[in-house]
């Protein structure tokens, strides 16, 4: 029997130190800076160890920054994504249906940390909500993986065509599509259609800009602003208007879903727009007069994930 291989990709620990473009810290609480130091300590700390792990494992892998990661991940057999859920979210833009990841969180936030310094910052860490594994229950984890014990979770993605043009990324959280200036309205319309057919009367809108959401990405910026979470192996997507200019009978329309055989076209009016995917790291330029199709109609992704969100 082959060897397995795998990609262990890595959140660099730089990411932890707020600098200006000269290197400086701008940061004067002593309190703050030490928490920043402490979480660079305690991730690196994570790789190291998970490394050590690997090392004794009869596997070939290779580590890469997840900066440096910049071709389509091929020809290996697991992916190790060692930070958090942003670095899993990095990773999946690169992976097709093919390849299964598996999430470390390798800095979690720690409650009594986070009570401790409730009245003088926000403490929290890595949130690692898709995230199988920490540091401590990796070699676990990750033994039961290659010895055939654990199954991945199959989850929806988002597929985005502009003016029919197919997007090579497809979005493991979440699509904004907004105006670059959050003051700025965002003037758009959309519709959702099935089969040919109309299944969701034509919505003008005058707002902050348009969100749509997977299962996995319900819990985060959708759910914050009023959406509902979503059973993760579900295959329908959600959407919410953003701060709706308009009468109140028509908010009634500016939320719902769009079901696995469904898409949702969008019109944009604005000069000028951009759609983000998973966050403000991946985006794309948009103008007045293109189209937007969006549905789930993309390669699921492979996640090994915690116990607790298989057994919902």
């Amino acid at each position: 029997m082959s060897r397995r291989r795998l990609l262990v990709l890595l959140k660099p620990g730089n990411a932890y130190r707020p600098s200006c473009s000269d290197g400086v810290s701008r940061v004067r609480n002593p309190q703050i800076l030490g928490y920043l130091e402490n979480r660079c300590k305690v991730h690196m700390d994570a790789v190291k160890f998970c490394q050590d792990i690997l090392r004794r494992k009869a596997v070939d892998w290779e580590p890469i920054l997840r900066s440096d990661l910049v071709q389509p991940i091929r020809n290996v057999d697991l992916v190790v994504t060692i930070g958090g859920d942003g670095t899993l979210l990095q990773a999946s833009h690169f992976m097709d249906d093919s390849v299964p990841v598996l999430g470390v969180n390798s800095d979690p936030t720690q409650v009594n940390e986070v009570k401790e310094f409730s009245d003088e910052f926000d403490a929290t860490r890595s949130t690692g909500y898709l995230c199988a594994a920490t540091a401590e229950n990796f070699e676990q984890v990750l033994d039961d993986i290659l010895e055939g014990y654990r199954v991945p979770c199959k989850l929806t993605r988002i597929s985005i065509r502009v003016n029919s043009q197919l997007l090579s990324t497809y979005a493991l959280n979440d699509v904004l599509i907004a105006h670059p200036c959050p003051a700025t309205v965002s003037w758009f319309s959309f519709r959702i259609k099935g089969d040919g057919r109309l299944c969701y009367p034509l919505v003008n809108c005058r707002s902050s800009g348009l969100r749509v959401c997977t299962a996995a990405g319900s819990t985060a910026a959708m759910f914050s602003g009023g959406g509902f979470t979503m059973p993760i192996s579900s295959q329908e997507l959600q959407f919410m208007v953003r701060e709706p200019i308009s009468p109140g009978a028509a908010k009634s329309k500016m939320h719902g879903f769009i079901k696995s055989d469904q898409s949702m076209d969008t019109n944009w009016y604005s000069k000028e727009g951009m759609i983000y995917v998973d966050g403000s790291h991946l985006s794309h330029s948009i103008q007045h007069g293109d189209t937007i199709e969006i549905s789930s109609k993309a390669p699921i992704l492979k996640v090994f994930l915690p116990s607790h969100l298989i057994s919902k």
